[in-house]
């Protein structure tokens, strides 16, 4: 349930309108309100969107009880949570655990987790993830407790960083990679840069020169599946461990790949958060 008050502004605005413009509600956010279960109340009384809106008027939202996938059991995991409130939660996600269950796939996955981590608190929230991570990438994730959040914060940009270690020296020391990426036809999991993909944008800095190796920050301007790992792949620096694309397991046995920073307005009080993990104990192999 969420709350507004009607602001001096707002006057006389209609209700569709607020929920649209002011609070941020899709098209179909605001059915789900009114044919599956939800509720939109004025003054506590149950009103259309058609609602002339008085300044001073409280506009209260009841959500519908969202509906689990039957995938999502709960099982306790040690999930190393860096900050929660009512609506998001942010987590620091180790590698070797995937985040989604997949079919024919018994192992618990981060998802399972936070459905138990759900169920401690008596909450009946589903999973939303927004910043999902490959199964051996590393690092943080930001995810939404209600199907709103979720949506709101698909329409705000979410920086995400990372730090990656790849093969070889790279001939520029910083570029951004502008090339489409789509699936790779005779495969269900690796992707490609083909013209027919979606475009996909991702900007990298040299952070230090090795003999056989390169450690770069990158920022993705978008997010598509295997984005990085497929990118660097495509210049002729894989990612070191990531043997899908072509990387070498002799240094480190899965993909070096760490997201290191989110930065986003909340999707409610709209306060500019900022979080950093740093890059992981398992993937400092050089300097060891």
């Amino acid at each position: 349930m969420l709350i507004w008050q009607v602001t001096e502004a707002e006057n006389q605005m209609i209700l569709r309108d607020f929920l649209r413009e002011k609070i941020g509600l899709s098209r179909a956010m605001v059915k789900t309100l009114k044919f599956d279960g939800g509720q939109i109340l004025v003054n506590d009384e149950l009103v259309t969107v058609r609602k002339v809106l008085t300044a001073g008027d409280q506009v209260r939202l009841v959500f519908p009880k969202e509906i689990r996938s039957p995938s999502l059991t709960p099982v306790k995991l040690k999930l190393d949570i860096i900050y929660e409130d009512d609506f998001i939660i942010i987590l620091n996600k180790d590698a070797n655990i995937a985040v989604i269950p997949s079919l024919g796939n018994q192992e618990p996955a981060i998802a399972n987790g936070l459905i138990y981590h759900y169920d401690q608190q008596n909450v009946d929230y589903t999973v939303h993830i927004v910043t999902r991570l490959d199964r051996d990438t590393s690092g943080l994730m930001l995810v939404a407790k209600q199907d709103y959040c979720h949506s709101l914060l698909h329409q705000k940009p979410i920086e995400r960083h990372y730090m990656a270690l790849v093969h070889g020296k790279l001939m520029n020391h910083s570029g951004t990679i502008n090339a489409p990426i789509g699936r790779k036809s005779e495969s269900i999991i690796e992707r490609m840069v083909t013209p027919e993909g979606k475009q996909a944008i991702t900007h990298y800095q040299l952070i230090r020169a090795y003999d056989d190796y390169s450690l770069v920050a990158v920022q993705l301007e978008t997010g598509r599946t295997h984005q990085i790992r497929v990118h660097f792949a495509h210049i002729g620096h894989p990612l070191a461990g990531d043997q899908l694309y072509g990387g070498s397991v002799d240094l480190v046995k899965r993909q070096a790949l760490h997201c290191t920073k989110l930065s986003f307005n909340h999707p409610i009080t709209n306060e500019r958060l900022q979080f950093e993990s740093n890059w992981p104990e398992d993937l400092n192999v050089i300097e060891k």
